[in-house]
């Protein structure tokens, strides 16, 4: 079966991707936030179950079928077991290393996610020119986050959960692309990750150790709200979208739009310091999405 072919970034594309870049921002802080009354783990179980049954409503009113077998069912529970375990290891993570740290490490996805489809996906390899984007928007990362990246005190089991977690998240979109979920709706490959990652999260927060009870502040209530619903259930949903309609490595590379976000909302909800680097950071981020972007 041919995949169908995929679009470069149009304007309405880009526009909906900073706007979602700009709501995962603000999801490591409100783990931060959360963490006290709910812990990180099993925030993330909880923000697959929230998420989950808000699609599968949603799915119904729409009379999108997510039970209709398909022969996705294979390649829907490896997706679903690699998203898994990427917010395994990113909440396990950020239990260990500063939050700052974590997203750098991260958002080395969109790097590993532009090899991925270069050499698994047909038809989207990237140009000399398009790589030279790739480097040079991690370098922005690398530059906003270069103060408390070389000063921090070394927190090797964080760091290499945030590497192994943004293999994964590479590996999740790689294989949406490269198998027979290519041809399946946006909602039942959301729905796949969801339904797979919300026990395997629950479990392993038990089986961690953490304390089961959780704390109903406002706080918390709020950031399982903006996790469960905005984040897992609406941005991802759009994200999946537009995974089905353009270039995956095209759409990666505006992820390293989202610990921009995430600093000014470490900034303004935390009281965290900016680098003063930040204004350069962002020319290089911009300048290295529009490479990637730009039209043969």
């Amino acid at each position: 079966m041919t995949a169908p072919t995929r679009r470069a970034i149009d304007l309405r594309a880009g526009g909906l991707l900073v706007f979602l870049c700009a709501i995962w921002g603000g999801t490591h802080v409100a783990g931060k936030l959360a963490a006290p009354d709910v812990p990180l783990v099993l925030q993330a179980g909880l923000r697959s179950a929230i998420a989950g049954l808000l699609l599968f409503a949603w799915a119904r009113v729409r009379r999108i079928p997510l039970f209709r077998a398909d022969g996705t069912l294979a390649a829907g529970l490896l997706a679903g077991a690699l998203f898994a375990g990427e917010f395994l290891f990113l909440f396990s993570g950020l239990a260990h290393t500063a939050a700052s740290r974590m997203v750098v490490f991260l958002y080395l996805a969109p790097v590993f996610t532009a090899v991925g489809v270069h050499l698994f996906v047909p038809g989207e390899q990237l140009r000399s020119g398009q790589w030279l984007g790739v480097a040079l928007a991690f370098g922005g990362i690398a530059v906003a986050f270069g103060d408390g990246f070389l000063g921090a005190r070394g927190t090797a089991l964080g760091d290499t959960f945030g590497v192994v977690a943004a293999l994964m998240w590479a590996a999740t979109t790689v294989w949406i692309r490269a198998s027979r979920l290519t041809h399946a709706s946006a909602a039942k490959v959301l729905f796949y990750q969801l339904a797979v990652s919300a026990p395997v999260l629950l479990a392993a927060s038990h089986l961690l150790g953490e304390p089961g009870t959780v704390r109903f502040t406002a706080v918390a209530i709020t950031s399982l709200v903006y996790q469960g619903a905005i984040v897992a259930f609406a941005s991802y949903l759009a994200w999946f979208w537009l995974l089905t309609r353009y270039r995956a490595a095209n759409l990666a590379v505006f992820g390293f739009l989202t610990p921009l976000f995430g600093v000014v909302a470490g900034v303004t909800l935390l009281g965290e310091p900016v680098s003063p680097l930040f204004a350069a950071s962002i020319l290089l981020v911009a300048f290295g999405i529009l490479l990637v972007n730009r039209r043969a």
